[in-house]
């Protein structure tokens, strides 16, 4: 980078102290600055040096792992050189940092800085401040900040099995601040780099949290129609915990022992199946089981914590699903109102969700900090709610999916007068745009969503379509034979085109099942069906399916609506009467 160039290109030159017999030419470097204090000039000058040592020296240091400083040694001057090397080393640790910074104050100390502020006094012996003491006192905030956010930061651990190796660290920080002070740099008490690498519990922690956070909302913002297959047998890696710890297994010792031999077995022999449990086969998101897993991850992690970070990281987990519900139907928004793949990707992630927070702080119960074990460890609470957000999110789907189809069903001019060619074609033109509909849709969630949820979803909207057919049909006043023998053609269309939407897996044979099923998932298809057959019988023939209010047309018409269709259907005589009659 251009700063690392100008970087390599700085260099600090010291003239050295004079010796013994060329100190007539001139004073030497100590009177110079000691008349400088003298004059009040010397802080004013210091302090310009200091941040010219800071911006060109000391931050690069620190900044660049790959800047080197290197040494020249003249008969009058001492040059600090910077080369580049590796360039590709993108971190390093703090103690390769605190050597080149610790030989940067070597060099000063040696040339330029170890000088009294005062003349000692002839009767007094003590310890005078130097002008590195002053110079410290200048720069080591700024210096000492910049060493923390540049390297210690970096150097924090983001697994806890490493946190054991950081005493090095810890070590090698109390070495460097020991060194600077034995060049008078810094004050006894000083301790600012210490106290943060000692801390490194509470930052590791912190960055740990930070990290996960950062994760989980990379993953919310990623792709989602990116999937996995999910199957009962199939489950998110799961970390391997250990066994319940022996003070459980005391517990059932003591209890087995309080009952004879012949009471203890009450368990019930017959055994709930293995999917009891188990999620239904579907497709979710794979940013979604990776977000699983970084729970699951995060919260091994924190067994092995400390109590503050155990606490920490378990909170980081919940701050995970808690992000989740307020950042994913957020930014997706536009794309789960759109696209009905999507909204039902979503539903399942959700589902998937809500079936893992229901076990997921039980499994760790035991494992954390006992301030967590007392039933505060449980992510319950949060179940309800990512039900509620796929549940909504897929209805709204649904809404949309009604409404078009009501829509479209509106350009078939109320299936009246089916002699006219132009309003047969209307009303044709808008059942197939119906069922075309349905099959797409068939098709986009297949595979997508668990088996039951695509057949209540696809039912629903079938019905909505047959409800609304046969609402316009009987709410007609005229029914021509001709008109009746149309209506009949376009609704056999709907009757043997209908359960072929009915698409839920991809295998077309497995599908068989499900479109014989049809009257199970489509509340109207009896009426429907009943309908057709108005439509095409004659007047004993309605009276017969009526059968006094027990029959099967019974069942799905109330009698006005009958009346209503025979009035519709057929000329007034007097058998129509007596149909009508009987119809009550």
């Amino acid at each position: 980078s251009s700063s690392l160039e100008s970087a390599v290109h700085s260099e600090l030159h010291l003239r050295t102290v004079p010796s013994k017999e060329e100190e007539i030419a001139g004073p030497p470097v100590a009177s110079v600055l000691q008349a400088f204090a003298v004059l009040g000039e010397l802080h004013t000058k210091l302090k310009i040096f200091g941040q010219l040592l800071l911006k060109y020296v000391l931050k690069p240091l620190i900044s660049y792992p790959s800047l080197q400083p290197f040494t020249e040694e003249q008969s009058d001057v001492f040059i600090l050189r910077f080369k580049s090397e590796e360039p590709n080393l993108d971190h390093f640790s703090p103690m390769e940092v605190f050597d080149k910074i610790k030989l940067i104050f070597e060099v000063l100390h040696k040339y330029l800085l170890n000088v009294p502020l005062e003349q000692p006094a002839e009767d007094k012996k003590e310890c005078r401040p130097t002008l590195a003491e002053l110079l410290g006192d200048m720069i080591w905030e700024e210096l000492s900040d910049c060493l923390i956010q540049n390297c210690l930061v970096n150097s924090i651990p983001t697994n806890s099995s490493k946190l054991e190796q950081y005493i090095e660290v810890i070590k090698s920080t109390e070495e460097f601040e020991k060194a600077l002070k034995n060049m008078q740099f810094l004050k006894g008490d000083t301790t600012d780099l210490l106290k943060y690498a000692r801390n490194v519990n509470s930052h590791f922690a912190n960055k740990k949290c930070q990290d996960v956070i950062v994760a989980a909302r990379n993953l919310m913002t990623s792709e989602i129609h990116n999937t996995v297959k999910i199957t009962p047998d199939s489950c998110v890696t799961l970390p391997r915990l250990p066994d319940p710890g022996a003070g459980d297994h005391l517990k059932m010792q003591k209890t087995s022992k309080l009952l004879p031999n012949d009471m203890v077995n009450l368990e019930n022999e017959t055994k709930l199946s293995q999917y009891t449990f188990s999620l239904p086969t579907c497709r979710i998101s794979s940013s979604v089981e990776k977000l699983m897993e970084l729970a699951y991850q995060t919260l091994l992690e924190a067994t092995a914590s400390t109590d503050q970070c155990c606490i920490q990281l378990f909170y980081s987990v919940r701050n995970i699903f808690q992000l989740f519900y307020d950042v994913v139907p957020t930014y997706h928004k536009e794309n789960l109102q759109k696209l009905p793949q999507l909204a039902a990707i979503h539903h399942n992630n959700c589902m998937y969700i809500a079936h893992h927070l229901l076990t997921l702080g039980h499994q760790f119960r035991y494992r954390l900090t006992n301030i967590l074990c007392d039933g505060a460890a449980t992510f319950v609470d949060l179940v309800p709610g990512f039900r509620r957000l796929g549940m909504e999110c897929f209805l709204a789907q649904m809404r949309v999916q009604k409404g078009e189809i009501l829509e479209r069903l509106s350009s078939a001019r109320n299936f009246s007068n089916m002699d006219d060619e132009e309003n047969y074609c209307a009303a044709n033109r808008a059942i197939r745009q119906v069922l075309h509909q349905l099959k797409r849709l068939g098709k986009v969630w297949q595979d997508v969503l668990p088996v039951n949820i695509y057949c209540k979803a696809m039912g629903t909207l079938l019905n909505t379509a047959l409800t609304e057919v046969v609402t316009r049909i009987a709410a007609l006043e005229d029914i021509s034979a001709e008109d009746a023998d149309r209506l009949y053609s376009l609704c056999r269309t709907m009757v043997e085109e209908g359960p072929q939407v009915f698409t839920p897996l991809p295998e077309d044979d497995k599908n068989k099942k499900y479109q014989e099923e049809v009257p199970v998932y489509v509340q109207k298809w009896m009426t429907f069906k009943e309908l057709m057959i108005i439509l095409q019988a004659n007047l004993q023939e309605i009276v017969d399916q009526w059968a006094d209010g027990k029959g099967p047309l019974a069942a799905e018409f109330s009698a006005a609506e009958v009346k209503s269709l025979i009035r519709a259907l057929f000329q007034n005589t007097e058998r129509r009467a007596a149909a009508l009659a009987k119809i009550k």
